[in-house]
């Protein structure tokens, strides 16, 4: 096993995997790993291992099974069992029968796209960066309609929101009527999260317009862009694919003595 220190060691032994090179989370500038990030490679498999992503410890995964099965058990010793493994599921189901100790969780889609999104119908109302009062306003949204999500406004980790305003007449104190945010991303790799929509305002094409306007800003800063949407969600998926994402389903599981 080797301990990659680089991001371009992670870039070059993973081939530019997406993924393994959102978890290095670098900085170009320094060709250097994120804090506290550490990384390995056997063979054809590279693990990244990296600590409060999008609010977990995460150990993402690529490379052919054998390679990843003589390589995880090694990393997991350096870590210890708290890391969630993150892997392409057609490499995750078998590389866990192959090591011991481990139990899968749910599948969910990795979507990443290279390329300022195509035009769509015009959405009915423009999205825009927003001011910290304006972003802390989107509180409500997430406190109503998606208590779960890892990005929400005043937490680690999100960069900048971007939303849709609710418009003139509805009150200086009107949360915006959808949001997303620039979150997580890194060299070579930009991040969407948190999304949400009012309820009242569905239907409009907003959220396609404000995943649009991040998406175009995290592709033209780093060159791609990416997120994570649930299997089963989807009205999401269907919004991110017109925008131009493909899609991989990956596989998440934990550690029996994960204290998670």
């Amino acid at each position: 096993m080797e301990e990659l220190r680089n991001l371009s060691d992670v870039v070059r032994a993973s081939g530019d995997d997406a993924m393994a090179v959102w978890a290095a989370q670098g900085r170009e500038a320094h060709d250097c790993l994120g804090t506290g990030v550490r990384a390995w490679r056997e063979g054809t498999a590279v693990a990244v291992a990296s600590p409060h992503l999008s609010a977990r410890d995460r150990l993402a995964l690529t490379g052919h099974r054998a390679d990843a099965a003589r390589l995880l058990p090694r990393v997991l010793a350096e870590t210890g069992p708290g890391y969630r493994l993150v892997a392409d599921a057609r490499l995750a189901d078998p590389v866990l029968t192959d090591v011991p100790g481990l139990e899968p969780l749910h599948v969910f889609h990795w979507m990443d796209t290279t390329a300022p999104s195509p035009p769509g119908p015009a959405a009915d109302g423009g999205a825009r960066w927003l001011d910290a009062e304006a972003a802390k306003r989107a509180t409500r949204l997430f406190d109503d309609h998606f208590p779960d999500s890892y990005a929400q406004p005043g937490r680690d980790g999100v960069h900048r929101w971007a939303g849709v305003p609710a418009g003139h007449g509805a009150g200086g104190e009107a949360a915006p009527l959808a949001v997303a945010a620039d979150a997580w991303s890194a060299a070579g790799c930009g991040f969407l999260a948190g999304v949400v929509t009012d309820p009242v305002a569905r239907g409009r094409g907003l959220a396609r317009a404000v995943c649009a306007f991040v998406l175009d800003a995290l592709v033209g800063r780093y060159g791609r862009a990416a997120l994570m949407v649930d299997a089963d969600n989807a009205p999401a998926r269907a919004v991110y694919t017109s925008l131009g994402m493909t899609r991989r389903p990956l596989r998440a599981a934990r550690h029996k003595d994960d204290p998670a």
